[in-house]
């Protein structure tokens, strides 16, 4: 395929304008069928931020007219139509937004083939309802690629910082004016330095949490049994029993101001509010009355910087893409406490050595706690799997397909366009390695899920300026 010239191709802020408009239209549309309502699009939850992008991604789909598949732009005056593109394709996107673009152009065959029962089903998963009528094994996968899409969406800061203009719009489409009105909870996150200037203030190392944490997953799945260590070098099978947060280490490089997007906004990362420059001192961890939400933090941030530590490819992002890098980084935490943390009977093996339950966790930190022990448990059953397909293989003389964890890891590290990727450059495509693929991408969107709640946790975001200083020291 020829290269499009860079000044043919369509400006980021136009496409986000563009985006914006159709999602505040999706919202309102998905309100209508009762997929979601005000009380939900009004909340703080943090799914809502992957349910709103994919909802657009689908009913995009769903009005396509073109093929190859195309975007329709939002109409202008006649006076502004005059020598402006009116679809939104391949030639002409821009090449930040090609992988999520060439995902969706992927998926619209698949969504308008479906019969109409089929389509809002598709739907309802999208939106974690169950689907109403017979199961179709495909929509999953179809909903995996549009929820993969939709969480890097998510990620970036030029979304988050109109999103809650779109959750407003659909809140107010249709309410009555003299009825009650609800108002969008969703706050964009602030900027943050990876390595500010002036070091921020000492405080105390941790602050009780608020008693209103929001639900990090829409519907908790239930305790699985054992997981086992995964095999991939980011995440040795080795127990770990004592991890420390290595201490800021001062960047080689003159500080750059770059935005990570992961975090909401929290007063006390504000300019006066000072926040913790040290981690808890090891004595601190250990005592009992140490507080489930930071024994789980530290140990999710002490997994972190191992990642970070052992990983060069992540390291050498950091230099190009540090939100990306970041986010890769935290999944990939997440993985390996998940996998080498979990003790047979379903607790959590804390950075010291503490033993966390769920029985000994506040009411707001089961649901988190819950999903990491059982994306756990997923990734035993995809890693025994994984070798029962290859003995499988083997035994009948071919060659193994790359295992799916790998995918799965593949896919944390380098964005949703990654599998999609590898199929256009030739590797076969058919039913079976679609099945495979959408399970893929399930089991990488539920640890980027988590991911993106995690820090909605108020104990989290009150150390996430020194995780920033120790991802600048590592990746530098």
């Amino acid at each position: 395929m020829t290269a499009t010239p860079v000044d043919l191709r369509l400006s980021e802020g136009f496409v986000q304008d563009c985006f914006h408009s159709y999602l505040k239209s999706s919202l309102t549309q998905a309100k209508v069928e009762r997929l979601v309502n005000a009380e939900l699009l009004g909340s703080a939850e943090a799914d809502l931020m992957i349910t709103g992008p994919a909802l657009c991604l689908y009913f995009a789909a769903l009005r396509c007219t073109t093929n190859p598949p195309s975007v329709p732009l939002p109409r202008r005056s006649k006076a502004s139509q005059a020598g402006m593109v009116t679809e939104l394709s391949e030639t002409n996107c821009p090449i930040t937004f090609l992988s999520f673009l060439r995902v969706w152009v992927d998926s619209v065959p698949q969504i308008q083939g479906l019969i109409p029962e089929h389509q809002h089903d598709l739907a309802r998963i999208i939106c974690g309802l169950n689907p109403i009528s017979s199961p179709n094994p495909a929509l999953n996968g179809i909903a995996a690629d549009l929820r993969a899409v939709a969480i890097e969406i998510s990620q970036r800061r030029t979304f988050q910082d109109r999103y809650a203009e779109d959750l407003q719009a659909a809140i107010d489409a249709g309410r009555e004016s003299d009825g009650l009105r609800v108002t969008a909870a969703f706050v964009p996150p602030p900027a943050y330095d990876l390595a500010p200037s002036h070091p921020p203030p000492v405080s105390p190392p941790y602050s009780p949490p608020s008693p209103s944490y929001q639900s990090l997953v829409s519907s908790p799945p239930q305790l699985p049994g054992r997981p086992r260590p995964s095999r991939d070098p980011k995440s040795p099978p080795r127990r770990r029993k004592h991890l420390e947060v290595p201490p800021p280490v001062p960047p080689k490089d003159p500080p750059r101001q770059l935005e990570l997007t992961l975090s909401p906004p929290s007063p006390s990362l504000q300019p006066h509010s000072p926040v913790s420059s040290a981690p808890p001192s090891p004595s601190y961890l250990s005592d009992p009355s140490t507080p489930a939400i930071a024994i789980i933090r530290e140990t999710l941030y002490a997994a972190l910087a191992d990642v970070i530590e052992r990983s060069p490819s992540i390291r050498r992002m950091m230099k190009t893409d540090p939100p990306r890098a970041y986010f890769a980084a935290v999944g990939f935490a997440i993985l390996d406490v998940a996998t080498t943390a979990i003790t047979p009977d379903g607790a959590i093996r804390g950075v010291m050595g503490q033993q966390l339950t769920l029985a000994m966790s506040p009411r707001e930190l089961k649901p988190f706690l819950t999903e990491l022990v059982s994306i756990g448990s997923a990734v035993k059953d995809c890693e025994a799997e994984d070798d029962a397909d290859a003995i499988d293989m083997v035994s009948k003389g071919g060659m193994p397909l790359e295992p799916r964890m790998e995918r799965t890891k593949k896919v944390l590290e380098n964005g949703v366009g990654y599998d999609l990727r590898r199929q256009r450059g030739g590797e076969e495509r058919n039913a079976n390695r679609r099945s495979v693929r959408g399970r893929a991408l399930t089991l990488a969107n539920r640890i980027n899920a988590l991911a993106l709640g995690t820090t909605r946790l108020k104990a989290f975001r009150e150390r996430q300026n020194d995780v920033f200083s120790v991802l600048a020291g590592l990746g530098s």
